[in-house]
């Protein structure tokens, strides 16, 4: 039996509710909206403005958008914080606590989904924030221990980067100033992710290009795999 034990309750959710006292519906209920989960995806990265959501979510309406985080935020997921001049200014939304308890969540669909992607579909685009998780949901801590390298993942002008540490990674959008190793592939990494392909043969058909220790490519397609 599906049952959660948690009295939390929203009257607001009641308009959209499956009438079913569980708690996997609650959390549709909460989170299971369009873009709901996209934006807790991309939180995870790191604060955002609403004008970086925006960017990372091109399809998303900016109406549809500023209901999704409002939603989010009555349901105590997310918070906005006014950022110090010395960071810009302005106002930035980033998870609770609570919030960050679906990471678990997301890297389980994401590596779920990961495995039944094909070729790009047209108009499909890939984000920095979009990658950086793809790094955090492919990871396998099993085949990181003992090791400690920055990769940075180039996928045609999009960037991202993860710092690996004895089993653990922390992962980010943009350049990584002491990477050990640039990987410069597009799309079809997904390949070199997927086992497909081979470090060589990836490396031989001009697919990916690395810069760095080069050797470290063959433990990169261990540690990130679909």
């Amino acid at each position: 039996m599906c049952r959660t034990t948690s009295l939390w309750y929203d009257p607001a959710m009641t308009t959209r509710a499956y009438g079913q006292y569980c708690g996997f519906a609650r959390a549709l209920e909460v989170v299971g909206e369009r873009w709901a989960f996209l934006i807790v995806r991309d939180l995870l990265v790191g604060p955002k403005r609403f004008a970086d959501l925006q960017r990372g979510l091109p399809k998303s309406p900016s109406n549809i958008l500023s209901a999704r985080l409002k939603e989010l935020e009555a349901a105590g997921l997310v918070r906005r914080r006014a950022q110090p001049r010395a960071d810009g200014g302005g106002v930035v939304y980033e998870l609770t606590d609570e919030g960050r308890d679906l990471e678990e969540s997301v890297v389980a669909l994401g590596r779920w989904g990961a495995k039944r992607l094909a070729k790009a579909r047209p108009g499909e685009i890939v984000t920095p924030d979009s990658m950086a998780m793809a790094l955090r949901t492919t990871f396998r801590p099993e085949a990181a221990s003992g090791l400690d390298a920055g990769f940075e993942l180039h996928v045609g002008s999009v960037v991202a980067n993860a710092r690996v540490r004895d089993g653990s990674v922390t992962v980010g959008r943009g350049t990584l100033p002491d990477a050990d190793l640039v990987i410069e592939s597009s799309p079809a990494i997904r390949a070199l992710m997927a086992g497909t392909i081979t470090p060589r043969e990836a490396l031989r058909s001009g697919a990916v290009s690395v810069r760095g220790k080069r050797a470290l490519l063959h433990r990169f397609v261990k540690i990130f795999r679909i």
